[in-house]
């Protein structure tokens, strides 16, 4: 049997429930149809609300349960609705996959201050305000996890892109923060730093700087000591490692998927 299927097999979170940022592709889509394959209940959240649902339905005809909602993660009225319409319609929320991320190209010499702030606000400001709605639940059910995504340039830098780097190293600190905060709580908290993986969002960056995506593709691999980038599911099964009892004993951890790109 395959790994796959002996995860699914064991259905890690039957009766949990779980909200997902940035769920409409990528590493968000995939961890919310691996946390509703086994056995989760799944809020699809997305500021593109055709990929939210889109991602819901096939969810449904996985044999999943899944709602999808857009919402701007920035905006502190849209994460409050999110948070409250789950928790009254599912009457809890125990897993929180803080995913929502862009990035932009540039240094602080070349990046327009709307490029910073808007960078700063997806990747770090939407978790201090998902966290904030979903914590007082967690702390009042008794425990929970949050899962961040940081990524490997929040350990190791790359050049031209200040601002993800600055944020997503924030997001390292944040989760370790809120880890020592919350383990009284029951809460643990921990994050993902991803290195390159074929998402919209490394694709975006492809088409930026390269003149198409197999040329980029193949840069990539050469930075990368596993010889390929990697595939969006087996980020997905990170998360769910973290976000599960397995990890009981797991927070304030930085766990770096990176095909062992940070020590080359």
């Amino acid at each position: 049997m395959a790994v796959a299927e002996v995860m699914t097999a064991v259905r890690r979170f039957e009766g949990r429930v779980a909200i997902v940022t940035g769920a409409g592709s990528g590493i968000g889509a995939a961890t919310a149809r691996l946390f509703a394959r086994e056995g989760g209940k799944v809020c699809v959240v997305d500021r593109d609300a055709g990929a939210a649902e889109a991602i819901t339905q096939l969810i449904d005809r996985e044999g999943g349960a899944a709602k999808s909602f857009a919402a701007d993660v920035t905006r502190s009225d849209d994460v409050s609705g999110v948070v409250h319409a789950v928790a009254e319609d599912w009457g809890r929320i125990d897993i929180l996959h803080n995913n929502a991320g862009i990035t932009a190209i540039g240094s602080v010499e070349t990046l327009a201050e709307e490029e910073w702030d808007r960078v700063i606000a997806v990747n770090l400001k939407s978790i201090f305000l998902c966290s904030k709605f979903v914590i007082p639940i967690m702390r009042r059910q008794g425990g929970g996890a949050i899962v961040n995504t940081a990524s490997v340039n929040g350990i190791r830098p790359a050049a031209d892109r200040d601002a993800y780097s600055a944020s997503k190293g924030a997001v390292v600190n944040l989760t370790k923060a809120m880890a020592l905060g919350l383990a009284k709580d029951g809460i643990r908290v921990n994050c993902i730093c991803p290195g390159t993986t074929d998402t919209q969002l490394v694709r975006g960056v492809a088409e930026r700087l390269f003149p198409d995506f197999e040329t980029a593709k193949r840069a990539f691999i050469e930075k990368e000591p596993i010889g390929r980038i990697a595939d969006p599911g087996e980020i997905a099964e990170a998360v769910a490692y973290l976000a599960s009892d397995v990890a009981g004993f797991v927070t304030g951890s930085a766990l770096v998927i990176d095909g062992g790109m940070i020590l080359a």
